[in-house]
């Protein structure tokens, strides 16, 4: 045990980091074991596409939580794999529209068995006394009542923390 997991909850953020990324590291095996060139950085915006489409890319952004420049860096990579295109929207050329293509389609083909397996993987892992996706969906529930920052000033403005 690290000191990052000595300091309980002050390091929640980096833990949730931490199992992110070796959950993400694994999700590149399992591509990899089922021959897929696909990175697992892509697969909000794959994924999302592949129900939502076209879609802006503000409202691409907002779907899948991400911020505007996060966003365009993963659409930038993604057409230059040929993955989705992006046109002009018609009736506002401010506007840029993703969606598909062809190969991004048949990426998604391959990779539906995949999520199954995946899927199954990760019911596995979250089945636990705490279920961990309920705890997300309710601090995440949490968060849209009184962000983090939020509650912080509220201590802040009531202990003697903000006195010195």
């Amino acid at each position: 045990m690290g000191i990052i997991d000595e300091s309980g909850i002050l390091a929640i953020a980096t833990r949730l980091q931490r199992l992110a990324e070796r959950m993400r590291k694994d999700g590149a095996h399992i591509y990899q074991a089922y021959g897929i060139d696909f990175e697992p950085k892509w697969f909000p915006v794959i994924y999302t596409l592949n129900y939502k489409t076209p879609m802006s890319v503000v409202e691409l952004a907002s779907e899948i939580g991400y911020s505007h420049p996060s966003t365009i860096s993963l659409l930038k990579e993604l057409e230059r794999l040929k993955i989705i295109i992006s046109s002009k929207d018609k009736t506002d050329e401010r506007k840029r529209l993703v969606q598909l293509t062809a190969r991004g389609k048949s990426i998604i083909i391959q990779m539906k068995p995949v999520w199954e397996v995946m899927t199954l993987a990760t019911a596995q892992l979250i089945n636990t006394r705490n279920n961990l996706m309920k705890a997300i969906e309710e601090v995440e529930q949490q968060m849209e009542i009184q962000s983090f920052y939020q509650r912080a000033k509220v201590i802040m403005a009531e202990s003697d923390l903000n006195k010195k």
